[in-house]
């Protein structure tokens, strides 16, 4: 019989179908361009370095310039940005609508110098690079006090941020508060505010003592799939170590981090026939100490990294009750991942 499931954090509710329950191997993803593909012109290729807007970070070798070959991980203003750096926020009234200015910015993380190389094929260091790069820049983007929030999140596969298939990471930084992020801060709020402990490191306590929807763990972190997936093969990384702020991550960690997403995005690719998939960094806004909904989360919010492959489309009833269906149990697509040794 089909479940409906609450997220707590979250409140959204889900319904796992599972009289339309599917195996992994019944998933057709996408077709995905060859790493081949538009190599003769890509961009975000070392050495042409002059076919993108200047650099703003980049780690580099020793001895090598900016805006030149010599890089590892190379960030760069985004050509056609949603939002744009310049201007002040120019808040108005049009009628009884609100708006203001398209203030806040759009940066791409270049992944790799090596056309068509992808996150699981990437040595480890490398992606620890990326994951320091992405830490940098919710630093600097913060200093900025008109942005009130920064997304880091990936959209592998085909879509228009992929013409060149080349692995990139983006980054939006927002002068509003997300929708999502003010649902997830009001659940853990509320749920310090009765319990006074942090949701999500209970969340972690009751999935490691269920067992049942873990998928990996190890020093640092935990990989489970939501007791409320919305899409099969969902997955969350959650630290281990309180933290409200990924900026707070460690050494240590950044490693434990890398060698978990890394070791993930080898099942799924292997075990689920390469989907694409999108992968979201969601940490706490930027005011905190500055305004009261913000007093305790320090205590309350706990940041983490959300995986969603996409292997199935929303349709008129989720667009029209913002509610999910899932075909696959988490249990089952957790198992299946959990088990999941040839990748």
């Amino acid at each position: 019989m089909p479940e409906l499931r609450k997220d707590p954090i979250s409140g959204r509710w889900v319904i796992i179908s599972t009289e339309r329950s599917k195996r992994p191997d019944a998933f057709v993803p996408e077709a995905q361009p060859s790493p081949a593909d538009y190599g003769d012109s890509c961009p975000y290729d070392e050495g042409r370095e002059y076919m993108t807007r200047p650099e703003i970070m980049a780690l580099r070798r020793k001895g090598t310039g900016k805006d030149g070959p010599g890089w590892w991980v190379r960030v760069v203003p985004n050509n056609v940005p949603v939002l744009q750096i310049e201007g002040d926020l120019g808040r108005t009234g049009v009628g009884m609508f609100d708006m203001m200015n398209g203030i806040g910015a759009h940066e791409l993380i270049i992944e790799t110098p090596k056309h068509g190389e992808v996150l699981p094929d990437m040595e480890e260091t490398q992606i620890e690079r990326i994951l320091w790069a992405c830490r940098d820049r919710i630093v600097d983007l913060y200093r900025d006090k008109r942005i009130k929030y920064v997304l880091i999140f990936k959209n592998s596969g085909i879509n228009p941020e992929t013409t060149f298939f080349h692995s990139i990471i983006q980054i939006v930084a927002t002068p509003i508060l997300p929708k999502q992020i003010k649902e997830e801060m009001a659940g853990a709020k509320t749920y310090y505010d009765f319990k006074e402990r942090c949701l999500y490191c209970d969340i972690m306590r009751q999935e490691l003592a269920d067992g049942d929807r873990v998928i990996d763990e190890n020093n640092s972190f935990l990989l489970f799939a939501p007791y409320a997936s919305r899409s099969p093969f969902e997955a969350n990384i959650f630290p281990k170590q309180h933290a409200s702020s990924y900026t707070s991550i460690t050494k240590d960690e950044v490693t434990d981090l890398a060698v978990i997403l890394k070791r993930f995005l080898r099942k799924i690719r292997a075990g689920l026939k390469d989907p694409p998939y999108n992968l979201m960094l969601h940490t706490r806004p930027a005011f905190v100490g500055q305004r009261q909904e913000g007093a305790t989360i320090e205590m309350d919010y706990h940041w983490h990294v959300e995986v969603v492959p996409k292997l199935t489309k929303l349709a008129g009833f989720e667009w029209g009750s913002g509610c999910y269906i899932n075909p696959t149990s988490p249990e089952e697509g957790a198992k299946f991942l959990r088990d999941f040794k040839d990748y």
